[in-house]
């Protein structure tokens, strides 16, 4: 006996533009409102931010360290000093801006965006590059790398 054919699966309910824009264009507004924050604060004077708590209890540079300063730099306009206070972040930046700019596109066109779906060696990667950026700022040779 064969079994019966799934009925197919409902369409999702069209929504309008403004609907489909809305959470990509919330998310520029938070990401602006952030960016215009650190961009008017500097976080080279002490007492705007908190202190790193592993560079302060240790020494050790964290993958983060210098990423609100390449933030302030990158509201600037200054991409080479945004790049000398931290590389890797502004890497992320990047990512997100693409990321961001794929889903605007997708919501315009009124197609679902998924986000990424990362899998278990995604994530042992991303800690594995985390880990390797934080050994080598911190070593001699590596320097360059350092806030």
């Amino acid at each position: 006996m064969r079994p019966e054919p799934r009925p197919p699966a409902p369409e999702a309910p069209r929504r309008g533009p403004l609907r489909r824009l809305a959470a990509p264009l919330g998310v520029l507004a938070a990401t602006a409102a952030a960016f215009t924050y650190v961009g008017s604060v500097d976080p080279g004077e002490p007492g705007h931010y908190p202190v790193c708590p592993l560079l302060h209890l240790t020494g050790i540079l964290c993958p983060a360290c210098g990423g609100l300063r390449g933030a302030h730099a990158l509201a600037h306009g200054d991409l080479i000093a945004s790049l000398g206070a931290n590389a890797l972040a502004v890497a992320g930046y990047a990512a997100f801006a693409l990321f961001w700019v794929t889903w605007l596109i997708r919501a315009v066109r009124g197609r679902r965006t998924r986000g990424p779906r990362p899998r278990a060696v995604h994530w042992w990667a991303l800690g594995g590059l985390l880990l390797a950026f934080t050994v080598v700022r911190n070593l001699p040779f590596g320097a360059g790398l350092a806030p």
